[in-house]
């Protein structure tokens, strides 16, 4: 069996409150910083979404509604391919992108 790393280092102020995250691939040969994670993690054995969600003090409130936004209309990507549902993809997706423009974020 192969494996592959991804691997997320969050540094942190005396508080514990992130100032700098760094991810790396070295599969890929890619890394670089960040300053949002939102991890999403299916339990199988407890049939539930496990989250992690990480953002440095120094991301704005613009960035992260931006950030949020964008990560749910990429959720309607993955759904449509796992799922092949293209008709719900969509509806969620341009309700999505309502929003947003209601809300001026995009």
């Amino acid at each position: 069996m192969n494996s592959d790393k991804i691997i997320l280092e969050v540094f942190t102020d005396d508080k514990h409150v992130p100032e700098k995250i760094r991810w790396e691939a070295p599969q890929m040969m890619e890394k670089g910083e960040c300053k949002s994670i939102a991890l999403s993690l299916w339990d199988g054995k407890e049939n539930n979404t496990l989250r992690m969600d990480i953002w440095t003090k120094d991301m704005t409130t613009d960035e992260m509604k931006k950030f949020l936004l964008q990560s749910m209309i990429t959720f309607c990507d993955t759904y449509n391919k796992a799922t092949s549902d293209t008709g719900l993809a969509d509806k969620i997706k341009q309700f999505i992108i309502h929003l947003a423009k209601e809300e001026k974020i995009i």
